[in-house]
Formats: structure tokens, C-alpha cells, sequence
């Protein structure tokens, strides 16, 4: 905030949306009046009063205060100044910083839609979509169906999370969120032990009506694509799989901390038997 602040140079002239901090000098049933130093004076009231009254209501003389300035001057020569502007800039910008230092933050989950999860960072409502939970958290629902994932969701409502901010938008007063954001240096420093072409075994934790994923290693996680079950074209990947069957795989792709593995089955050139390529190198295509 101070960065922010310091921006601020009092040898210029003010400028509308700037911030400043004021002390205050006077109080009126519906204004709150402050010294800017060599800036002048300013006043906050009206409708920038009223929104912003429980905060105002408790200052004393003396007190300072940062406020956004959305007028030069008025029919009275006070410069017009907004708290609750200032309040939404400076929230912003503490967000940018943790941003950019990828800070990670605890939040608490207030609310539940079919695309993700609600929640608020330093008073800004935020949002964690459901792409950006971690595996442990995914809700993997057979068939995809949104109202048995919004069922998913609702259970983690008051739950706290460790998050990192994904994106953010002061004009659109939109934080993004990511819950696996947090979880990508470590998996990334653990799947070096691994490249394409390794065979992994593991359990299968959960079935989407996209695939399947895996659990192997220490505590990671991979898909297992629909396509990449069988060397038959299937629709469910409960034909294939079920959650808890200890199976072995392929890793097919490293990328950007996800794992994408292939389970196909081959028959063996001359015989009747159909098993897991991975059982034997050689049958590798």
C-alpha cells in the first residue's frame, strides 16, 4: 500500500481517481470535512457519505483517512472525495501485489454455483471456478451432470482454502481464483521423476464422463482420457474402470503440472491374449 501510495507526487497538481490521505477536521450531520496538506481541502458527503457512514460515523478529529478524490472542486471550493472508492482501489491494489508475489491466501467458501465456488479477499468477492480446484477437491461426478457437481460444491461451503490469485480485473470488480495454483511448484518438483513413456501403477480415485483419474507416486494425480481407456470406442468409463481398481499406465504427457496417461489394452499378435501393454515394453506401438 505504501508502494502504491508513494506514487502520489505532491509537487503535481491532483488529479480525479487519485488517492490521498486526509485528516479529518471537521464533521457534520452528513459530511466528514478533511485537511490534504498542500493539496487543500476536502469533503466527503452526499451519496459518498451515506455508503460509507459506519466507517465515518466513528471518526474522531484528528483521525486520517485515505480517500479517492472524484471532484476538483465544488460550488464550495472543497475538493469532492469518495471512501468507499478509495476502500475498492486500495483492496485492488493489495491484491495485485499478492498477485505478483503469488502469495499464497486462506479463504473461507461462502457460496456455490454450478461453475464453481464464492468467497472474498480482503473484502473483494471472489470467485474459484471448478477447473481451478485441486484433484483432491474436484468433484468427480459420473456423467458430468451439472446438478450432481453443484451438489458436490455445497459441501465445501465454510470450508477454508488456500488459494492463490489466478487473475483479477479492478474494472470489472472480478477476482479469479486457483486452489491447485498452490499445489503446482511441489507437483512440478515431483513429476521430474517421471517422463513420457514411464509406467506408473496406482488406484483409480475418481470417473468423469471424460475419463478417468489415477493416483500414483506420492499423492499425484493424472487423467486417463476416455479415448485413452480402451482401443475399443466406449461411451462410459465405468466399462473399462471403477474407483478403487489398482490398475498400471503409461504416461503419455507431462505438461504444465498435469499428467495425462493411457490405459489401452492390445491383443497380442497370434494369441488370445488381451492385456495391458504395460505389462511388456515390446508391445508398445
Amino acid at each position: 500500500m505504501k508502494n502504491f501510495l508513494d506514487k502520489s507526487d505532491s509537487t503535481k497538481p491532483p488529479k480525479v481517481g487519485e488517492i490521498l490521505e486526509g485528516k479529518v477536521i471537521g464533521k457534520g450531520r452528513s459530511a466528514v470535512f478533511l485537511d490534504l496538506g498542500p493539496t487543500g481541502a476536502g469533503v466527503i458527503y452526499g451519496r459518498e457519505f451515506y455508503e460509507a457512514k459506519d466507517k465515518l460515523k466513528n471518526l474522531k478529529i484528528g483521525d486520517k483517512i485515505f480517500a479517492k478524490i472524484i471532484e476538483l472542486e465544488n460550488d464550495e471550493g472543497y475538493m469532492e472525495l469518495s471512501v468507499s472508492g478509495a476502500s475498492r482501489e486500495l483492496a485492488f491494489e493489495v491484491l495485485r501485489q499478492k498477485k505478483e508475489n503469488e502469495e499464497i491466501l486462506k479463504v473461507k467458501i461462502l457460496g456455490a454455483n454450478k461453475g464453481g465456488l464464492m468467497t472474498k479477499v480482503s473484502g473483494v468477492p471472489a470467485f474459484l471456478p471448478v477447473s481451478q480446484l485441486s484433484s483432491e477437491l474436484y468433484p468427480k461426478v459420473e456423467g458430468g451432470e451439472k446438478t450432481k457437481i453443484l451438489k458436490e460444491l455445497q459441501k465445501l461451503i465454510g470450508r477454508e482454502m488456500e488459494v492463490k490469485i489466478l487473475d483479477l480485473s479492478q474494472r470489472d470488480e472480478q477476482v479469479i481464483l486457483s486452489e491447485k495454483a498452490k499445489e503446482v511448484d511441489k507437483k512440478m518438483e515431483m513429476l521430474k521423476n517421471y517422463k513420457a513413456g514411464d509406467e506408473v501403477e496406482g488406484e483409480i480415485s475418481g470417473i468423469t464422463n471424460f475419463g478417468a483419474f489415477i493416483k500414483f507416486g506420492e499423492n499425484l494425480e493424472g487423467l486417463i482420457h476416455i479415448s485413452e481407456l480402451d482401443w475399443k470406442i466406449i461411451k462410459d468409463p465405468s466399462e473399462v474402470v471403477k474407483i478403487g481398481d489398482k490398475v498400471k499406465a503409461k504416461i503419455i504427457d507431462i505438461s504444465n503440472g498435469k499428467v495425462s496417461l493411457s490405459l489401452k489394452k492390445m491383443t497380442v499378435p497370434g494369441t488370445e491374449d488381451s492385456r495391458n501393454w504395460s505389462n511388456d515394453k515390446n508391445l508398445i506401438p
